[in-house]
This record gives structure tokens, C-alpha cells and sequence, in this order.
């Protein structure tokens, strides 16, 4: 009789380990989901960077080509144009610099979220096995005691 609760309880205890495993691979498969998500979103920031500071770019030309205007210079003027291509340069530098920390970050967080999801298919794995240790420890007892 007691053999047989034992046995029962060696089956129970497999298949809340069975169950836990479970539960860690799809929490897992969550927090990467949630991970790919954050990826999306940040590639997402990365072009509003770019493209705000295109825009404060096309913005501070009209207002130098403006500001030079007003004081009386040529824009073709050697100087003038001379600023005006670092001004672009540097522009370009910026959004270069962006780009790639964007690209940087996604590739961490796409890295973060495969790792996330091998370690819970190695949760579940070792969920798994610890079920089936417990089930054929059950059984041994059973039949040792039997």
C-alpha cells in the first residue's frame, strides 16, 4: 500500500516537474518575444534620430544661408561654402554615428533574446530529465520495497 502512495507521488512530483519545465520555456519564449519587441522599437528611435537630425541639418542651413545673406556675403564665397560643407559633414558624421549605435542595439537585444530562448529550452530540457530521474527513482523504490 504504501509502495503504491509512493509510486503515485514519485509520478505526481514527475509531472509537476514536467509542467514547471513547462512553464520556464514559455515564460522563456515571453521575455524573448518582449526582447524582439524592444529591438523593433529601438531600430524604430534609431531612424527618428536620423531623421531629426537631418532635419535640424536642412534647418540650421536655411538659417546660416539666411544669417549670411542678411550680413551681406556671397553664398558661393570660398568660406561661406567651405562652412557650409563642414556644416554637412558633420551632419553626416551624426547620423553615421546614430546608424550605427542603432544597429548595435538591435543586434544586442536580438542576441539577448536568443539566449533567452536557448535557456529555456535548457530549463526545459532539465526539467524534463529531473521528471523522469524522479519517476525511475519510484519505480526502483517500488520495486526494492515490494
Amino acid at each position: 500500500m504504501w509502495q503504491v502512495l509512493g509510486l503515485i507521488g514519485s509520478a505526481v512530483g514527475a509531472a509537476g516537474q514536467l509542467a514547471a519545465g513547462q512553464a520556464q520555456r514559455r515564460a522563456a519564449d515571453l521575455n524573448a518575444f518582449n526582447i524582439e519587441t524592444d529591438r523593433v522599437r529601438s531600430q524604430a528611435e534609431a531612424l527618428q534620430r536620423h531623421n531629426d537630425r537631418l532635419e535640424q541639418y536642412r534647418s540650421n542651413l536655411s538659417a546660416n544661408i539666411a544669417s549670411f545673406s542678411a550680413a551681406g556675403r556671397d553664398i558661393s564665397d570660398r568660406s561661406v561654402k567651405a562652412f557650409l560643407e563642414k556644416q554637412k559633414q558633420i551632419a553626416a558624421d551624426d547620423t553615421k554615428r546614430s546608424d550605427f549605435m542603432g544597429f548595435a542595439e538591435a543586434a544586442r537585444l536580438r542576441q539577448e533574446a536568443t539566449a533567452t530562448r536557448i535557456e529555456g529550452r535548457a530549463q526545459q530540457q532539465a526539467a524534463t530529465i529531473g521528471a523522469f530521474t524522479t519517476l525511475a527513482s519510484g519505480l526502483s523504490d517500488y520495486y526494492r520495497t515490494r
